[in-house]
């Protein structure tokens, strides 16, 4: 009688430590705790719809990660990523990632993505950049007609990697178009250069992706672009994760950062159906070149 009662116990017991385990594991399968994570962002990534297009995917196959981006120039999303504001950062400024790699501040690299930029004008091209055979040579160009008057350049002014790119172009010409009348610092994203440079009809540099989302929108007609090459303006998006993350926001960008360099086929294909090609390239099977690039763009090279 005495067995037979503590066996009665034993499988009561057994029973209900099963059912409280199953039940625990059952919640966090349907209730998983939310992690919400910041992502510093340069603005091209943000701008085209590329971001929101993965951000979407990832969070379909990740519902207990929220992700938010905080969409800057690349200059901005590093110093983010340096405070500590954010917990990954995807970024297209080389030189300025050495800086904040070499602090530790972010680690993890990957290159995921890459296109190109372009100088973009006025049809009348009065600088006539689209003959230049390199872009020192368009920038002298437009130099040279800035100062007789002829031509207006917007410069971001932002520390974007867009802006870092613009700068180094300028330092290759010898050139300084600082305080020049025709040389307008706008301090500013992407869009309003773009926005700024069509109402002046002015050139700029550009992204390509960023610039075919707005040329689509018919936002700038009178602009066109008039110089562009695979080679020295190629345009390369890295990502990183933060050092000051901690905690399950740490797990979580580690999640996200790697679905991103994950997902090659979908930034592959994200604009094609709207504008005929890609606004963005994959990495894969080209890492060997792309971290050469990278090497050579952060003065390494």
């Amino acid at each position: 009688m005495y067995k037979l009662s503590f066996r009665i116990v034993y499988v009561f017991l057994a029973a209900f430590a099963t059912i409280a385990i199953l039940s625990i594991f059952t919640y966090h399968i349907l209730f998983p705790q939310q992690t919400r994570l910041l992502v510093s962002t340069t603005t091209s990534l943000y701008a085209t719809g590329l971001l929101d297009y993965l951000g979407s995917a990832f969070e379909s196959s990740h519902p207990w990660i929220s992700v938010e981006f905080i969409p800057v120039g690349s200059g901005a999303a590093l110093e983010l990523a340096r405070r500590g504001e954010s917990c990954a950062v995807l970024v297209h400024a080389p030189s300025l990632e050495k800086k904040y790699l070499s602090t530790s501040s972010i680690y993890y690299h990957h290159i995921f993505a890459y296109n190109f930029f372009v100088i973009v004008g006025p049809k009348n091209d009065p600088a006539n950049v689209s003959t230049a055979h390199n872009a020192s040579e368009a920038f002298t160009r437009i130099f040279l007609a800035g100062e007789r008057d002829e031509a207006v350049f917007i410069s971001r002014g932002d520390n974007s990697g867009t802006n870092v790119k613009e700068l180094q172009i300028w330092n290759e010409t010898g050139l300084n178009p600082m305080g020049k009348k025709w040389y307008k610092v706008i301090g500013g994203g992407m869009d309003q250069a773009l926005i700024m440079a069509n109402e002046l009809k002015a050139y700029t540099l550009s992204d390509i992706g960023t610039y075919l989302v707005f040329e689509k929108s018919g936002s700038i007609p009178n602009l066109t672009i008039l110089f562009y090459n695979s080679t020295e303006l190629i345009n390369v998006y890295s990502s990183y994760l933060v050092s000051g993350c901690r905690g399950s926001e740490a797990e979580a960008a580690k999640e996200f950062v790697d679905f991103v360099d994950g997902s090659q086929e979908l930034i592959g294909n994200f604009g094609v159906s709207d504008y005929g090609s890609p606004l963005f390239f994959p990495a894969y099977g080209k890492e060997e070149f792309l971290n050469n690039v990278w090497n050579m763009l952060a003065g390494d090279g």
